[in-house]
């Protein structure tokens, strides 16, 4: 099985001078490819600042994160940047649209960035709205779309770049119930059909529970790694 992210001995610790946080204390995590993975805890326990490690955004203290086999400390902040471009996706609880663009052109945004011409870019962007169940809604702007279709933009903004990996910081955290439970069930199809590695960090049981694996974080640790036998194995590996 392909650890498509590991993680080695992370540590993260916040120095202000006079305060000093230990956000990271000693993470050892490997994700196999294709899988979905909660990463959940109370508030303040290290998940987000476990993802921004994870991802690139930030660098650890110590130790080291691979993803698909690429040091990410051996890689500039450029090349980080583009990597993050070219191979991740991010979902977001307060979906971080531009309220002047329209659903497609929000969701184009990050392959025009990226260098694809204007008329690539906008047929990716129309089926991948599509494919989220935003077809009709493609010329709206963010101000006329619900909470949960607002939600779809952003998954279908991170997936139309064809991720390996898609990160989603607290999905649901301002959805109602049933429009929750909506957006887990196309990022679970989603998962299934398209087989990028999903991320989910949140702190709802009910959205843990529709990963495959949970990993449960206390006070930068990580408390408890629903593994399976072969997955011990590849962590085991990693930690060693």
């Amino acid at each position: 099985m392909e650890g498509i992210i590991r993680a080695v001995k992370l540590e993260k610790i916040y120095d202000t001078g006079k305060v000093k946080v230990d956000a990271l204390r000693g993470v050892d995590i490997a994700i196999t490819k294709g899988e979905m993975v909660a990463i959940m805890g109370p508030s303040g326990c290290g998940k987000t600042t476990l993802l921004n490690c994870l991802s690139g955004i930030d660098d650890p203290t110590t130790g080291e994160v691979y993803i698909e086999d690429i040091l990410l400390s051996s890689l500039s902040d450029n090349k980080k940047t583009e990597h993050r471009a070219r191979r991740m996706g991010f979902v977001f609880q307060f979906y971080n649209l531009l309220p002047v663009l329209t659903a497609v052109e929000n969701v184009e945004m990050p392959l025009l960035l990226g260098g694809v011409n204007r008329k690539e870019s906008r047929k990716k962007a129309m089926a991948i709205l599509d494919t989220v169940g935003l077809k009709g809604w493609e010329e709206h702007v963010p101000a006329e779309l619900s909470g949960g279709q607002r939600q779809r933009v952003t998954i279908a903004r991170a997936l139309v770049n064809e991720p390996a990996i898609v990160w989603a910081d607290e999905p649901t955290g301002d959805l109602d119930s049933e429009t929750s439970r909506e957006i887990m069930d196309l990022l679970v199809e989603l998962n299934k059909t398209l087989g990028q590695t999903t991320v989910v960090i949140t702190h709802d049981p009910k959205v843990a529970s529709r990963a495959s694996r949970t990993i449960l974080m206390e006070s930068g640790r990580v408390a408890n790694d629903g593994l399976q036998p072969e997955q011990e194995e590849l962590a085991s590996e990693v930690s060693s």
